[in-house]
């Protein structure tokens, strides 16, 4: 049996007699096959809970590694990749700049708010190198350097098309997945298990599209053999032997009961960005602090705009890049948020109900794939603004209205409200690419996601800005 693991950091010096155990803020990583990795735990009021993974990214695992005195990140996890996260979740939509030496100095939604499960645990995989002195230097932050090693094809092992089948579902498009290899059928671990690899099953067998992935015993098959472990897909493979895996024989399952299973459906919405109207809309305004109350509140302003130790921060100025988001549903059903209608926010800035707390990312990337304007995380209310001819209004925000977005319908968010832009106060003038991008996460099922994202070129000064070029892609 692969031993697991458990790597723990107190991360401030206290008196015993004074403080509990662990100082809250403390993290450990759990699940993992060694000690540089594993989900995040982190201990608050005398409990550890989980980090949900919306949000998370290398930034997020650079600030784990470093606290537990690790060279660098090798890579940021999603999904319970390291087996099924606590049912107690204390932090949600992480924002780290990189610079922070503890991971509740970061922006989050506050303790214990969230809209996750046990199945979308944040993790991390450090470089297993300890930093000699971390004052003498920063720890490299490394987005690219997944061992090449790590995982294989799993067309290498099979030689062919691999043979799927669902099982124990209450219909024909519902079940556990089974794969068939040389030894025989078996099941594949559900620990990392996302719509992206329910995507590729559903199609393979020609049952749509994936409306859910499943990480858990619900379809049985407790008592048959774990045949794989660690499949990962890119969504538009058209057969799993084409997805990577751990190795053959290194089958490693931490979740243990997790079983990776799939939800299947033919009508799903398809969200697709206008292009052309973020090159039409876009431009530069400079907005004064003292305006930007509800932009502070609602996280949508860069770090440095929360730095009130400079005499006189509220007389600043934000430069910010603005632009209409125009986003219709071409799909077979309406796109409705995931989370049940009493779970929405109220937003006393706007007067109405964010349906969804990450409907949208807004990115300025340089030349190298960094991320330069940290990535604007938009929580939204979803109506139908126009639609084609014939097609009644279905959804809108007033009244504590349902929200969505109907089949032959778009949504409008025009360049002149709060928080339509990203702020690029802090960024020298050039050209960088902007992308802008909807349910960036994942969180609703689509149709197709390769059509979720425009990524365009923006040029701009001190006074202007230019966005052509733009294309349509993946989140």
């Amino acid at each position: 049996m692969v031993p697991i693991f458990l790597l723990m950091v107190v991360v401030v010096a206290v008196r015993a007699q004074d403080s509990p155990v662990y100082p809250d803020g403390s993290i450990r990583l759990v699940g993992g096959r060694n000690p540089t990795e594993g989900n995040v735990e982190v201990f608050y009021r005398g409990r550890w809970g989980s980090i949900c993974d919306d949000e998370w990214d290398i930034r997020e695992a650079y600030i784990v590694c470093k606290m537990l005195g690790y060279n660098r990140a090798v890579r940021a996890t999603f999904n319970s990749q390291f087996g099924r996260g606590r049912d107690l979740i204390w932090m949600d939509n992480m924002f780290c700049t990189g610079r922070e030496f503890r991971l509740d100095r970061c922006r989050f939604d506050g303790w214990g708010v969230h809209d996750c499960n046990h199945a979308e645990a944040a993790g991390v995989v450090c470089d297993g190198q300890r930093a000699r002195a971390i004052a003498q230097g920063t720890p490299e932050i490394s987005p690219n350097a997944i061992p090449a090693a790590e995982k294989t094809v799993i067309r290498l092992v099979t030689e062919k098309d691999l043979a799927i089948r669902l099982v124990g579902g209450r219909t024909t498009t519902e079940g556990r997945v089974e794969v068939r290899m040389p030894q025989g059928w078996g099941l594949l671990c559900g620990d990392g298990w996302g719509i992206t690899e329910a995507n590729v099953v559903c199609n393979q067998l020609k049952l749509g599209h994936a409306k859910a992935s499943v990480q858990s015993g619900t379809y049985g098959g407790n008592h048959k053999n774990m045949i794989l472990s660690g499949v990962k897909c890119k969504g538009s493979e058209h057969n799993v032997a084409d997805c990577v895996h751990d190795k053959m024989g290194q089958v490693f399952c931490p979740g243990e009961e997790n079983i990776a299973g799939v939800v299947c459906s033919a009508a799903l919405p398809d969200l697709v960005v206008d292009e052309k109207e973020i090159e039409r809309t876009s431009y530069i305004d400079n907005i004064p602090m003292a305006n930007l109350q509800c932009a502070l509140e609602e996280n949508c302003l860069s770090s440095s705009a929360y730095d009130r130790t400079r005499p006189g921060w509220q007389f600043l100025q934000r430069r910010v890049l603005r632009f209409t988001a125009r986003i219709g549903n071409f799909g077979t059903t309406d796109f409705r948020p995931f989370l049940p209608k009493q779970s929405w926010q109220w937003h006393a800035c706007h007067l109405h109900y964010h349906s969804m707390e990450v409907f949208a990312h807004f990115d300025i990337i340089d030349s190298r794939g960094t991320k330069v304007a940290e990535g604007h995380k938009a929580s939204f209310c979803l109506e139908d603004n126009e639609c084609h001819t014939n097609i009644p209004k279905k959804y809108a925000c007033a009244n504590y209205g349902d929200q969505g977005i109907s089949v032959g319908c778009v949504d409008t968010y025009h360049h002149n409200i709060d928080c339509q832009w990203v702020d690029i106060t802090d960024l020298r003038p050039g050209t960088y690419y902007f992308k802008v991008s909807v349910n960036p996460e994942l969180k609703v099922s689509e149709l197709s996601y390769d059509n979720n994202a425009a990524t365009c070129i923006v040029h701009f000064d001190y006074v202007s800005a230019q966005v052509y070029n733009c294309t349509l892609g993946r989140p």
